[in-house]
């Protein structure tokens, strides 16, 4: 049995309750958002909402699920999202697959080009006079096919690859499987664990995308909810959100003068926020695994 000095539980104690302090201090700004949109908006704006709500509402949340433009924002998201992470993933780990081949012609060059991508690029208005004359504005697949390849990704599935036993692609060649047959039938399936981690930090970027459709789409239509939610949160008084908000939600709104612009905004956020939230659980036994096999070689 081990003696613990009186050193060792001072430490002890400190450590714990630093981390406490951080946990608290990361974990309070989501629950005083979401405490807040439970609240009445106008007992909100009196302040002194921390931890539980003073004048519990469900008002602020009939809103958000009356205004039809934020339930179709709301699809919108999650459609590029399940879209934009499967061609995302399946484009990265081709071009991974393809940079492990030593026979590859141009192989180091291709890599010096993209590597070169993560720390520069053309600006922003070169890169908007390309996407509009490539014909992408306005679409929903400009939020999906700049984002198709992720350099980054990449040199974590080539590393991943690169670390699968070299037999495997022998006895491949021998039972008559071309490239692509053994990409699809033996090094994908054994790729669990960084597909994984990788589709899920893919689906969080493609979640929480505002900037793209705020720049390279005007139709309402096809705003993605986090767009909408920027735009609520750039509003300064409830007139200007009541302008933006459909004929049904209005007619709520006229029902419910307590609801205000923050509480709104948070109800939105929290719709916003909590699917992607409730993801993480089902994937994070892939996380070390997933990272540190695809960013480590042996």
């Amino acid at each position: 049995m081990r003696y613990y000095t009186f050193g060792d539980r001072v430490m002890s104690i400190t450590i714990y309750c630093l981390l406490t302090l951080l946990a608290f201090t990361t974990f309070y700004p989501f629950w005083n958002a979401l405490v807040i949109s439970f609240n009445n908006g106008l007992d909100t704006s009196l302040g002194g909402i921390t931890f539980w709500p003073r004048k519990f509402t469900l008002e602020n949340y009939g809103i958000v699920f009356q205004d039809k433009r934020l339930l179709n924002g709301f699809m919108v998201a999650l459609l590029r999202t399940a879209v934009g992470t499967v061609i995302s993933i399946l484009c990265t780990a081709i071009f991974a697959y393809g940079m492990t081949k030593r026979e590859l012609v141009g192989r180091k060059f291709y890599m010096v080009v993209g590597i070169v991508t993560l720390y520069f690029n053309g600006g922003l208005i070169p890169y908007y006079l390309l996407i509009k004359d490539l014909g992408l504005r306005d679409t929903f697949w400009v939020m999906v096919i700049p984002g198709a390849i992720s350099v980054w990704n990449m040199i974590i599935f080539r590393t991943f690859f690169m670390g699968l036993p070299a037999g495997l692609d022998e006895s491949a060649k021998i039972d008559g499987c071309g490239h692509w047959g053994t990409f699809f039938r033996i090094v994908l399936p054994l790729s669990g664990p960084v597909i994984a981690t990788l589709s899920l930090f893919t689906a969080v970027y493609h979640w929480n995308d505002w900037f793209t459709p705020g720049i390279f789409i005007t139709k309402q239509n096809l705003l993605p909810i986090q767009t909408m939610l920027k735009q609520i949160l750039n509003s300064n008084i409830m007139t200007e959100q009541m302008a933006q908000l459909d004929s049904a939600a209005q007619g709520v709104v006229s029902r419910m003068r307590s609801v205000t612009t923050k509480s709104l905004s948070m109800a939105t956020m929290m719709v916003a926020t909590l699917p992607i939230v409730m993801v993480y659980p089902f994937v994070q036994k892939y996380f070390v695994k997933g990272v540190l096999v695809g960013s480590l070689k042996e």
